[in-house]
């Protein structure tokens, strides 16, 4: 599944097929994850947005200052023109997570479906997964929440995830696969997975990890 990693495979992938699609779980799926984290003001950062109707159905719900990215110009171009009459407070932007260009503690928080996952699809994998985690903590306030939405279960994501230099605490938990699935596996390692879809929601802010504090 290494093509996840290029950029290549969004640009022809969502030219031959630009109906909405939503990698592992609406956001009625993972809803219960990230409201708690949010008040209608807060301002909400969707990485590889794609052609997802997840910050469409966050807007409808009241949190309506998002801004979305994705790698693809051809997605970004068509979600810019179909999402146009939502205001100005509902951004897309072509823009790498790995290079991303915001002010540091733009947003309270970030919301990733898929993405970390498709990064470590790519080569360098271990390079590019810090270079876009490293972002993430950046762009995060002081208090600002990253949630990740994720096929690789904790032994593997938490390699990544589990750094100090983020200055994140970490929470794991567990969302049931959709029972009619349109997600699709991403890595190798994951093959084995069981049938959930794994959450971490790492915080930034807290004097120190759980799972360190565990070992």
């Amino acid at each position: 599944m290494s093509q996840y990693g290029k950029i290549d495979y969004w640009e022809e992938r969502y030219t031959r097929d630009p109906e909405p699609f939503d990698w592992y779980q609406r956001f009625s799926g993972v809803k219960q994850f990230i409201v708690p984290h949010l008040v209608p003001e807060s301002k909400i950062l969707n990485i590889g947005a794609g052609n997802s109707r997840m910050s469409e159905e966050m807007f409808d719900e009241g949190y309506q200052n998002i801004t979305n990215i994705d790698i693809s110009q051809v997605v970004t171009k068509a979600m810019q023109e179909k999402y146009k009459d939502k205001g100005p407070n509902m951004k897309y932007l072509c823009m790498d997570v790995k290079n991303m260009d915001f002010p540091a503690g733009s947003y309270d928080i970030v919301v990733d479906k898929g993405t970390l996952d498709s990064v470590l699809c790519g080569e360098n994998t271990a390079t590019n997964a810090q270079k876009a985690l490293t972002n993430i903590s950046n762009v995060l306030t002081p208090t600002g929440v990253y949630i990740c939405i994720s096929y690789g279960q904790p032994d593997h994501r938490m390699l990544y995830l589990d750094k100090p230099k983020y200055g994140w605490s970490i929470q794991v938990e567990q969302v049931h696969k959709p029972t009619i699935s349109t997600s699709i596996q991403l890595t190798s390692e994951d093959k084995d997975s069981p049938n959930v879809h794994f959450v971490y929601i790492c915080k930034k802010g807290a004097v120190s990890n759980k799972l360190n504090d565990e070992n």
